[in-house]
């Protein structure tokens, strides 16, 4: 049985499942149906950040132009266009014994492309969440719907896996932020051109 996780829970992931090694981190959405007639296109990304809260490079953002981590840990499983159908629309693979020592925390962020120009915001998307699963054995352990707390944010930080005293955790962190994906790179550190 997972456990469903409030905003700003922690949990421990490698606690109750040891020898825990793949994890997929599956994040979904519905949009609302009042939306703006245009197709949504909700990207998810993963911020591989060190203790400082920001990447060595631009190599440490996964997202759908840098699929895959140079050490193979992080592994985004391609870009979902329209969120249409049932279930995760958006997978990351993590392979938690390839993730490098100086990556202590995964920020698992979502948001929505061409949002300014398309007038979208997570206002009108319903039903997100973000899920993590054994891999291995196809075990979902815990889930965080983050409920309809948007409105005008064009991006968020759903959670983040983050390594404390060698064991791995998950933190439920439901931010929004205006000005999407930029705004997120800023914070992590990523230099976009």
């Amino acid at each position: 049985m997972p456990i469903s996780l409030q905003k700003g829970q922690k949990v421990s992931l490698t606690k109750g499942n040891p020898g825990l090694k793949h994890v997929v981190v599956g994040i979904g959405w519905d949009v609302n149906a009042f939306d703006t007639g245009g197709d949504f296109d909700l990207d998810a990304s993963a911020f591989c950040l060190t203790d400082t809260g920001r990447v060595q490079n631009g190599q440490d953002f996964v997202f759908y132009g840098n699929l895959t981590h140079p050490s193979g840990a992080v592994q985004h499983m391609g870009d979902n266009l329209t969120g249409a159908g049932d279930g995760d629309d958006e997978q990351i693979r993590i392979d938690l014994t390839q993730v490098p020592a100086a990556i202590t925390r995964i920020a698992f962020t979502v948001t929505i492309y061409e949002a300014e120009e398309r007038r979208q915001n997570f206002g009108q998307v319903s039903n997100a969440f973000v899920r993590i699963y054994n891999e291995d054995n196809g075990e979902e352990l815990l889930r965080y719907d983050l409920g309809e707390d948007f409105s005008i944010e064009t991006a968020a930080v759903f959670g983040e896996l983050y390594k404390h005293n060698g064991e791995w955790k998950f933190n439920a962190i439901g931010s929004g932020y205006q000005g999407g994906l930029a705004a997120l790179c800023a914070n992590y550190g990523v230099d976009i051109e």
